[in-house]
C-alpha cells in the first residue's frame, strides 16, 4: 500500500472520528436543555438529534467548505499536496482526541474552537509562529468573554418576562393562552432568521435582510396560529396553583422541542464543517495533487460526517447533555425555552454585527443566565469553573496535540 493510499485512510477516519465527537460533545447544544427539563428523553433526544442534525449536515452541509476553518493560517504555506494533507489529518486526529478527553469529562468545550487551535499547532511546527494570523486568534480569546455574556443576558431577560408575565401571575393558564401565540411569533421569527443565516448558509440564497425578515416572519406567523390552536385543544388543569404551573410547563415543554429541532438543523448543517472540511482538503490534495483554500466536498463524505455526528450522540452524548441540562443549574422547560431562544436570539445578533460568538459558549451562558434568575444559589458555580477552564485550555491543548502527532506522522510516512 502506497503512501497516498495510507494517508487518504488515516484522514477518513479522522474525519469520521472528529465528526463523532462532534455529535458527543456539541449536540449538546441543541438538545441538553431538552433533556434537563425532561421534555426529552435521552432515547428521544437522539432519535430527533439524528433526524435534524444528519439532515442539516446531508442536505444543506455545503459542497464546498474552507479547507482551513476561520483562516487561521494560509494554506500558502504548505509546498506540496502531502505536506497539506499530513497536517490536516494530523489537525483532525489531535481535535477528536481533545473533544473525546473532554467528552469524558463532561465538559461542553467549542469543536470549532477545537480544530482550528489543532490547525494552529500542525502550522505552527511546519512553518513558524509566523504562519498564523494571531488578530484572529484575539477574536477567539474575545468569543471566551462576548459568547456566555451575551447569551446570559438575554436569557435571563427571557426567563424574567415570562415567569412574571406567566408563571407569577395570577392565572397562568389564562395568560399562557394570551401571551403564548406572541412569543411564539416572536421566538419562531427569531429561531427562523437564525436558520437562515446559519443553517442554510452553505446553499447561498442571497436574500436581503428584509426577504429574509418577511420569510421570517411568515414562517413564525404559522407557528403562532398552529400554537393557538394546540393550546386551546390542550388540556385545562385544575384551578389549584401547582396545576396550572405543570400545564405552563406542559405548553413550554413543546415548545422547547421545536426550538431544538431548530438549531440541531442548524448545527448539522453548520458544524459538520469542522469534521469534513479538513477531511475534504485532504481528499483534494491526494486525489488532485492541489493545495487549495476551498475543497468540494464529495455527497458520500458530507453523508459521513452526518452519520459520525449522529452515531456520536447515540453512543457518548449523555455526559455532556447532563452537565448543559441538569449540573450548571435546575432547568424546567420553561427556563430552557428561555435558554435556547436567548441563544438563537444572540447568535444570530452576532452573525448580524459580526462579532466573535461560540454556539457552546452562547448556550452555556445562557443556561446560566437562565439559572441566575433564581439566584446565585441556583447555580453550580463548581461546574461552571470547569467550564471556563476547559474553555481556555481547548486551543492550547489541541495545538499541542497536533503538534506532536504532525511531528511524528511527517517523520513517519514523509
Amino acid at each position: 500500500m502506497d503512501m497516498t493510499t495510507v494517508l487518504l485512510i488515516i484522514a477518513l477516519v479522522g474525519g469520521l472520528y472528529m465528526a463523532w465527537n462532534i455529535g458527543a460533545n456539541d449536540v449538546a447544544n441543541a438538545m441538553g436543555t431538552s433533556v434537563g427539563s425532561h421534555a426529552l428523553t435521552i432515547k428521544q433526544a437522539v432519535i430527533v438529534a439524528a433526524i435534524f442534525e444528519f439532515s442539516g449536515a446531508f442536505l444543506v452541509g455545503g459542497n464546498v467548505t474552507s479547507t482551513i476553518r476561520k483562516g487561521i493560517i494560509s494554506v500558502e504555506i504548505f509546498q506540496s499536496p502531502n505536506q497539506l494533507a499530513l497536517a490536516m489529518t494530523a489537525a483532525l486526529l489531535a481535535a477528536a482526541l481533545w473533544l473525546q478527553l473532554a467528552s469524558l469529562k463532561g465538559l461542553p468545550v467549542s469543536t470549532t474552537h477545537s480544530i482550528v487551535g489543532a490547525v494552529i499547532g500542525a502550522g505552527i511546527v511546519h512553518a513558524g509562529l509566523g504562519a498564523v494570523q494571531w488578530m484572529k486568534i484575539g477574536t477567539i480569546i474575545a468569543s471566551w468573554f462576548i459568547s456566555p455574556v451575551c447569551g446570559g443576558i438575554l436569557a435571563f431577560l427571557v426567563f424574567t418576562w415570562i415567569r412574571k408575565k406567566i408563571l407569577d401571575s395570577n392565572n397562568p393558564e389564562k395568560n399562557t393562552h394570551r401571551l403564548a401565540p406572541p412569543l411564539v411569533l416572536f421566538a419562531g421569527t427569531i429561531l427562523m432568521m437564525t436558520f437562515i443565516y446559519k443553517g442554510l448558509k452553505n446553499l447561498k440564497l442571497d436574500l436581503s435582510y428584509g426577504a429574509t425578515t418577511l420569510l421570517a416572519a411568515g414562517v413564525g406567523l404559522i407557528l403562532a396560529i398552529l400554537a393557538r390552536f394546540w393550546i386551546k385543544r390542550t388540556q385545562s388543569p385544575g384551578p389549584d396553583r401547582d396545576s396550572q404551573i405543570k400545564y405552563v410547563e406542559r405548553v413550554f415543554a413543546w415548545l422547547q422541542i421545536i426550538t431544538a429541532c431548530f438549531m440541531a438543523f442548524a448545527h448539522g448543517s453548520n458544524d459538520v464543517a469542522n469534521a469534513i472540511g479538513p477531511a475534504a482538503a485532504v481528499y483534494a490534495a491526494l486525489t488532485e495533487g492541489v493545495v487549495a483554500t476551498k475543497s468540494t466536498v464529495p455527497l458520500w463524505l458530507l453523508g459521513l460526517g452526518g452519520v459520525g455526528i449522529v452515531v456520536g450522540l447515540a453512543t457518548f452524548g449523555k455526559r455532556v447533555i447532563e452537565t448543559v441540562g441538569k449540573n450548571i443549574t435546575e432547568v424546567t422547560p420553561t427556563r430552557g425555552f428561555a435558554a435556547e431562544f436567548g441563544a438563537a436570539a444572540t447568535i444570530l445578533l452576532g452573525s448580524r454585527l459580526g462579532l466573535p460568538l461560540s454556539t457552546t459558549h452562547v448556550l452555556v451562558g445562557s443556561v446560566i443566565g437562565v439559572g441566575m434568575a433564581r439566584g446565585i444559589s441556583g447555580l453550580n458555580l463548581v461546574v461552571i469553573r470547569n467550564i471556563a477552564a476547559s474553555w481556555i485550555i481547548t486551543l492550547p491543548a489541541a495545538a499541542g496535540v497536533s503538534a506532536l502527532l504532525f511531528i511524528l506522522l511527517r517523520s513517519v510516512l514523509l
